[in-house]
């Protein structure tokens, strides 16, 4: 009885910790799969995840293990995003010496941890962004301590992170119009550690993978992204012709696209976040935050900010855009200023994508631009904030920026607020799903602009 109180107390507290996040989602998923027919009337659709938004896999034949209880190898691939004992006092340790990248200055290029083998499941399938998770911890039919993992789990993220029943909603829903998963609509993970740079195999697959569909379907269709995932796509679009994009892109809708990068990022890299998760600090949590090329490349870009906006605020020090390299020498994470120099130009300038955009993002939610710290940076909690609007994670200057690409391109450029939308829900919402039903179904209206939640 005694274990039964506690257990409850815990899940009370972690629920009241992650009371920004959709909660609700860990019960049953209010949308339900209906018989439908296939119907090839509309456009395939083709999805790529937000940073963590799909499961990673990995085997692995280690030298040395950094606790005596971690797996030194195993025989076959074992599930590394998202194991739920990852969290746990010693399982974190394993799971941190097993996910992170190592960086080399000389050559630029990143490779996993010694002995360790990483592979992204499921490429062209829907099931490793609909749930993160291989026991769908947001469908139907759980136990009570499924429930609590999930919710230990699920306040750990930051809020970039998006968690188990991640698309399962919108892909549903498109099933329920009559798509059939893993042929009009798919799913393209990647190794979301890992920027866009060092991703050639991944964009070749990508292509090769729209190639298909078209083939299939016989019609062009429409690439969807999520926060980070909608920046991978426009730099993939760069990389395309006209002539190529023209033939097998019908559109592209982007869901909360941090566009100019997002300012949390600096404070994740700086004193890392957990979001109360239980038992683990932030400098814990921190070491897997810097462990990869992508986060650096989600700094905010220098052409978005004015040059003199403080984005970290110490005793000592104010941190703009311009102090990047300090900013970097001062947590001791140099390693962070090369990968950024790396990736800073991927998408410079911002150029418009050469397809038809719909462009789609919350606002009317305090977003923090400023963290402001005491004398213990980097290693305490900012003592304070600065907040302008946005999506509760990205703010609206990062957001808005594809307002830019209007009569840029010869392609229409469609933009569309959600009031009050947080970052994470944007994927979930009803209301959002509708309206990409009705684009879908090309019957999409631009009577209203800004829409409540």
């Amino acid at each position: 009885m005694g274990h039964c109180c506690t257990v409850l107390l815990i899940v009370f507290l972690a629920l009241q910790q992650a009371a920004g996040f959709w909660l609700f989602d860990v019960f049953p998923s209010s949308f339900k799969t209906q018989n439908k027919v296939s119907n090839n009337s509309t456009p395939p659709v083709l999805i790529v995840p937000g940073t963590a938004g799909n499961q990673l896999e990995a085997k692995i034949d280690k030298p040395s293990r950094v606790h005596w209880m971690c797996y030194k190898k195993t025989d076959d691939f074992f599930t590394l995003w998202i194991d739920l004992n990852m969290f746990m006092p010693i399982g974190i340790n394993c799971w941190i010496d097993n996910i992170r990248i190592v960086y080399n200055r000389t050559t630029r290029k990143s490779s996993n941890s010694a002995g360790v083998s990483v592979r992204v499941p499921g490429f062209g399938q829907t099931y490793t962004v609909e749930f993160l998770d291989n026991h769908k911890l947001s469908g139907e039919n759980n136990h009570n301590e499924a429930i609590f993992s999930y919710v230990f789990f699920l306040i750990s993220l930051n809020e970039m992170s998006p968690f188990p029943g991640y698309f399962n909603n919108m892909v549903t829903h498109l099933v329920n119009m009559g798509y059939v998963r893993n042929e009009a609509v798919r799913a393209a993970p990647y190794d979301f550690r890992v920027a866009p740079n060092e991703q050639e195999e991944y964009f070749a697959r990508l292509k090769k993978l729209i190639e298909d569909m078209y083939e299939r379907d016989q019609q062009p269709l429409y690439i969807l992204g999520h926060s980070m995932g909608s920046n991978y796509i426009l730099y993939f679009l760069y990389q395309q012709t006209q002539a190529w994009k023209d033939e097998y892109i019908k559109g592209f809708i982007s869901l909360g696209a941090p566009w100019g990068g997002a300012i949390k990022t600096l404070r994740v890299l700086a004193s890392g976040e957990n979001l109360g998760i239980p038992l683990v600090s932030n400098i814990k949590i921190r070491e897997q935050q810097r462990m990869t090329t992508t986060n650096p490349w989600m700094l905010p870009f220098e052409e978005v900010w004015p040059t003199d906006h403080v984005f970290i605020s110490t005793p000592l020090f104010n941190y703009t855009r311009q102090d990047y390299q300090r900013f970097f020498k001062d947590i001791d994470f140099e390693d962070g200023w090369f990968m950024w120099e790396d990736t800073r130009n991927l998408t410079a300038g911002l150029p418009p994508p050469g397809v038809e955009m719909y462009c789609f993002y919350g606002v009317g939610l305090p977003t923090p631009v400023t963290y402001i710290y005491d004398d213990q940076f980097p290693n305490a909690d900012p003592i304070d904030y600065v907040y302008a609007d946005g999506d509760d994670t990205v703010d609206s200057l990062s957001l808005s920026l594809c307002k830019r690409w209007r009569g840029k391109q010869a392609q229409p450029v469609h933009v569309k607020e959600f009031r009050s939308m947080p970052h994470m829900e944007i994927v979930l919402n009803r209301k959002v799903i509708n309206v990409v039903q009705s684009i879908l179904e090309g019957r999409y209206g631009e009577e209203d602009s800004t829409l409540m939640n």
